[in-house]
C-alpha cells in the first residue's frame, strides 16, 4: 500500500497533535538526541525558489544534508518553468526524481497547484499569503522559552498584516494561545483567516499597538516593505511609523517578554536597534530554529 502523501502548504495541514510532536522532535534534533544516524540517507529534496532567500534556502539545504540526504537548488533559470513549462508537468516530472519539494514563490495558488499534481510531499517555503515554515521556527522558540504548553501565552504582532501575520492567525487557532494583531488601517491580515481565528480562538485585531502589547509574553514584527512592494515604500514608511517596536512599547509587555523578528530587519524602521540587539531579543535563536524545525518537518513528511 502506498503511503499517504502529506503536504505542508499551510500550518493547519498539521493537526495540533502533529504540530506539538513536531516541535518536540525539533527540540530533540537541536539537542543532538535524534538525527545522528542520518535517517534520510539517499533521499533528495528539490528547492524551487522564485523569490530570493537567505534563511529558507540555507536551512533546508543544510537540514537535508545533516539528515543524510541531498538538496538541489532550482531557480527559474535552471528549470523549464522559466520558458513556460506548466507547473503540472514540472510537478509530475520532479515527483519521479525527488522525495520532497520546497517551493518559495509569489502566489499561494502556485504551491497548491504544484501539490495537486505531485506524488511526493510539497512544502510551502513562502508565498505572499502564508509563511508556515517561519511559524514552525517561531513556535519552537516559544517552546524553548516558555515550556511545552503554549496555550497560556499572549503574542502581540505589530505592523503589517502580511504572510507571517496570516500564519500566526492559524497558529493561534490550532494551538489555542492568545494573539493580538496591531496594524494600521487598511493593512490588516487576510479577512477570512481573521474571521475564522476570531471565531475559534482568542484572537483580536486592533489599530493600537499599545493595546496589543499590554501584558504580552511575545512581541513580534516584520519588515514594513515585503518583496514586490518596493513601490509602496514611501507610503508604508509614513503609515507604519507609529507601529515601530521601541523600548517604550516593549515596556508595556511583561517583564519576561521576548522580541521576535523573522528577518531581514531594518533597524530604525520597524524596530529600534536597542530592541532587536537588546537582552529581550531572540531573533538569532529564532533564525537558527528554522534549521531544526524544518529538519523535524522533513522527517515527518518523508522520514
Amino acid at each position: 500500500m502506498n503511503k499517504r502523501i502529506q503536504h505542508f502548504l499551510r500550518l493547519d495541514d498539521l493537526t495540533a497533535k502533529e504540530l506539538r510532536e513536531l516541535l518536540e522532535r525539533a527540540l530533540r534534533l537541536k539537542q543532538g538526541v535524534e538525527g545522528a544516524d542520518r535517517p534520510l540517507a539517499g533521499r533528495s529534496l528539490g528547492m524551487i525558489f522564485r523569490k530570493s532567500s537567505t534563511r529558507t534556502r540555507v536551512s533546508f539545504e543544510v537540514g537535508i544534508f545533516q539528515l543524510g540526504g541531498h538538496g538541489l537548488f532550482l531557480s527559474d533559470q535552471q528549470l523549464q518553468l522559466g520558458r513556460g513549462e506548466s507547473l503540472a508537468d514540472t510537478s509530475r516530472v520532479l515527483s519521479t526524481y525527488l522525495d520532497a519539494i520546497v517551493i518559495r514563490t509569489f502566489r499561494q495558488g502556485e504551491v497548491e497547484e504544484f501539490a495537486r499534481h505531485a506524488s511526493i510531499p510539497v512544502i510551502n517555503g513562502l508565498t505572499d499569503f502564508l509563511h508556515p515554515c517561519q511559524l514552525l521556527a517561531d513556535l519552537l522558540t516559544l517552546r524553548e522559552e516558555f515550556g511545552r504548553d503554549l496555550s497560556g501565552l499572549t503574542v502581540a504582532w505589530i505592523g503589517d498584516g502580511n504572510n507571517v501575520a496570516n500564519s500566526w492567525l492559524t497558529a493561534a487557532r490550532v494551538l489555542g494561545f492568545e494573539l493580538r494583531i496591531a496594524t494600521p488601517t487598511g493593512y490588516g491580515p487576510d479577512p477570512k483567516l481573521q474571521a475564522r481565528a476570531e471565531k475559534e480562538g482568542a484572537v483580536s485585531v486592533t489599530t493600537d499597538p499599545i493595546e496589543a502589547v499590554a501584558g504580552a509574553h511575545v512581541v513580534t514584527t516584520d519588515t514594513w516593505v515585503s518583496m514586490g512592494q518596493e513601490g509602496e515604500a514611501e507610503a508604508r514608511a509614513r503609515d507604519f511609523a507609529p507601529f515601530q517596536v521601541t523600548r517604550e512599547l516593549m515596556s508595556r509587555a511583561r517583564s519576561e517578554a521576548i522580541f521576535l523578528h523573522c528577518l531581514p530587519a531594518y533597524r530604525g524602521k520597524e524596530v529600534e536597534a536597542e530592541v532587536i540587539d537588546g537582552p529581550q531579543s531572540r531573533v538569532l535563536v529564532e533564525a537558527e530554529n528554522r534549521l531544526h524545525a524544518q529538519k523535524a518537518l522533513l522527517l515527518h513528511l518523508i522520514g
